[in-house]
C-alpha cells in the first residue's frame, strides 16, 4: 500500500512511518523539516506544511491511506479533512489522544480532577477534532486515541484494544508504548476494523 504520514517526523508519526516500511509499504513522510523523518527502503521525506489548503492535497494524492500524526493545537481539521476529500484518499487515520476517552462513564479523562493542565489545550482540542470527523457522513476515518501515558521505546507486540474507555491494567496502569501503538495503527490500515470509529490501544 501507498501511505502518507503527516507529521513523520514526530515521535508518534516516526515510529508509524518505521512500521509500515517494516512491513513492505510504500510510506511518504511529510514534515516541514524532513531531515528529521526516519530514513530507509521504502520511505520518502517529503516537506510540507499541513495548513497550506493550497499545497496539501497535492501532497497527498496516489496514497492509499493518509495517518496524521500532528498535535491538534497546531492543525485545523477542515483543512485536513478538505485536502484528503480533494485528494480522493481512500482512507483517513488520525493519531488521537487519551483525554477523549472516559475514565468512567459520562466522566471523560479530560475532565478527572487530577488531569495536567499543561496538556488540557491539546487534549481538547483533540476532542474537537474527534467530533469534527464524527460529522463527517463520507469520509472513511478512524480515531486511534493512546492510553494515558504515551512514551516509551519499548516494542513488544503484547496490548489490548479498546473503544471510547480508557484502558488500564490491574494494577492502575494506563500506558503504550511508541512502537507498540505504531503496530496497532499499521495492523488498522492493513486489516481495517474501526470504519469511522474511535478505538483505543494500551496495555
Amino acid at each position: 500500500m501507498k501511505v502518507t504520514v503527516l507529521g513523520a517526523s514526530g515521535r508518534a508519526g516516526s515510529e508509524i512511518v518505521k512500521e509500515l516500511a517494516r512491513r513492505g509499504h510504500q510510506v511518504t513522510g511529510v514534515a516541514r523539516n524532513p531531515a528529521r523523518i526516519p530514513t530507509g527502503e521504502g520511505i520518502t521525506a517529503a516537506s510540507g506544511d499541513v495548513n497550506d489548503a493550497v499545497a496539501l492535497p497535492a501532497l497527498l494524492q496516489g496514497a492509499d491511506a493518509v495517518v496524521s500524526a500532528i498535535m491538534f493545537v497546531d492543525t485545523n481539521p477542515e483543512t485536513l479533512i478538505a485536502a484528503v476529500k480533494s485528494a480522493d484518499v481512500p482512507r483517513y487515520l488520525v493519531v488521537g489522544g487519551a483525554g477523549s476517552l472516559e475514565a468512567a462513564p459520562g466522566l471523560k479523562v479530560i475532565d478527572t480532577p487530577d488531569f495536567p493542565d499543561i496538556y488540557k489545550a491539546e487534549a481538547s482540542a483533540g476532542g474537537r477534532f474527534l467530533d469534527h470527523l464524527r460529522q463527517e457522513a463520507d469520509l472513511d476515518w478512524t480515531f486511534l486515541s493512546p492510553s494515558a501515558v504515551f512514551d516509551g521505546s519499548e516494542r513488544t507486540g503484547q496490548f489490548r484494544l479498546g473503544g471510547d474507555s480508557l484502558l488500564v491494567t490491574t494494577d492502575g496502569r494506563s500506558a503504550i508504548s511508541f512502537p507498540d501503538y505504531a503496530i496497532a495503527m499499521a495492523d488498522e490500515i492493513e486489516t481495517p476494523r474501526h470504519s469511522r470509529q474511535r478505538f483505543t490501544v494500551g496495555y
